[in-house]
């Protein structure tokens, strides 16, 4: 139970570092976002996505961002704390007031418990529906910029299944000269399109494209159909960008998840696949996004117990630089390790159990230690 004045101490070095997380992490989150939707800009000036499926695309962003770095500012930012406390002599007060060592580093676990509950929250539910409802966007959206898509004397295959070559076109008024339009329907059958002018209308609300003097070409299984037009309308609604649109394993929520899984194994005989569901030539990849939603931050408490070894020394320690430094480069391994654990995990049955048991291991193993060593040097002080 705590007294009166540890829970003051306490409560002001986890919101110093509480609010230190929150600067760095909101802050290393904007500057990734803001690069990433650099990058995303294809959407519009290649892909033919207006700005609005743009902004929300890369707004939806934001949670899975801000999921990734967490681990990283994480450690950055109890290790900063630990350090900056140290030198400014504050944790000496702490000891020289009462406060207990391994109290203090038993309240840097339940602390790092919320964070590991934030990571699985944030991984395991919001995340993948943040990342669903940008590919819905993607999916659902028409070509709202598609005039912009279309440059003279070019072939543009920007829109899937769809070829276009304009000889030149009037900006202001939408309009085309010299069109050819290839419609691949499928692998045997193909529509081909020569028209003299073209514009771009729409027609009770659907994108479409109206030609005026042409020849259109049906090839259907070597059969090929012949007719000339005056006026004919080429919907567009039918078509759309080669965006990636069907939804990845990281965008399926973790109950569908766990369901094929279970589906997996309770009737492995007679495993019965749902087409873009539940496949068995995904079942490794999905057992991996598992992993990396609810057993991954258990590289967190592994971290924080790598950090709290700074509590052994003291800045007056001669090799106390070293130490700090043995410490960071131990994290960052850690931390890298958490990643690279991911590949391994759902190979087998063996490599999954000791995946996951790893960081468990090293958390209780680098516990022990640490509680050794803190009650040795409790005995020498006295």
């Amino acid at each position: 139970m705590l007294n009166f004045n540890e829970k003051i101490i306490f409560k002001k070095f986890l919101l110093d570092n509480t609010y230190f997380f929150l600067f760095v992490a909101i802050s290393l989150t904007l500057i990734v976002w803001v690069i990433q939707a650099v990058n995303f800009l294809d959407f519009v000036s290649e892909d033919g996505h207006s700005f609005k499926v743009y902004f929300y695309y890369t707004l939806l962003n934001l949670p899975r961002i801000f999921s990734k770095v967490i681990p990283v500012v994480f450690f950055i930012s109890i290790f900063y704390s630990l350090i900056k406390y140290e030198e400014n002599n504050e944790l000496k007060i702490f000891w020289i007031n009462g406060i207990n060592k391994i109290k203090f580093l038993n309240v840097l676990i339940k602390y790092t418990f919320l964070f590991f509950i934030l990571q699985i929250l944030l991984s395991g539910f919001l995340t993948p529906i943040t990342q669903n409802s940008a590919r819905s966007f993607i999916k659902n959206s028409n070509l709202d910029f598609f005039p912009s898509l279309l440059k003279e004397k070019k072939f543009i295959d920007t829109v899937d299944k769809l070829t276009i070559f304009i000889d030149s076109k009037n900006d202001a008024e939408n309009t085309f000269k010299n069109i050819y339009l290839k419609d691949q329907v499928d692998t045997q059958q193909s529509k081909i399109i020569f028209a003299k002018t073209g514009k771009l209308i729409d027609v009770l609300g659907v994108r479409t494209l109206r030609l005026y003097g042409g020849v259109f070409i049906n090839v259907n299984d070597n059969k090929t159909t012949i007719f000339n037009f005056d006026k004919t309308d080429f919907d567009l609604s039918n078509f759309g960008t080669k965006s990636v649109t069907y939804r990845k394993i990281q965008e399926r929520d973790s109950r569908s998840l766990l369901s094929c899984l279970s589906n997996f194994y309770m009737n492995n005989i007679n495993f019965v696949e749902i087409p873009g569901v539940c496949n068995k030539d995904f079942i490794i990849e999905i057992k991996q996004e598992i992993f990396k939603r609810f057993f991954k931050p258990l590289y967190l408490f592994v971290v924080i117990m790598i950090v709290s070894f700074l509590l052994i020394s003291y800045r007056e320690n001669i090799i106390y630089k070293s130490i700090k430094s043995i410490i960071f480069i131990v994290a960052i391994i850690s931390l890298a390790a958490s990643e690279i654990s991911i590949s391994y995990f759902g190979r087998d049955n063996f490599s999954s159990i000791i995946t996951v048991l790893i960081p468990l291991l090293l958390f209780l193993l680098l516990y022990f230690v640490l509680i050794k060593k803190l009650s040795f040097n409790e005995i020498k002080k006295q």
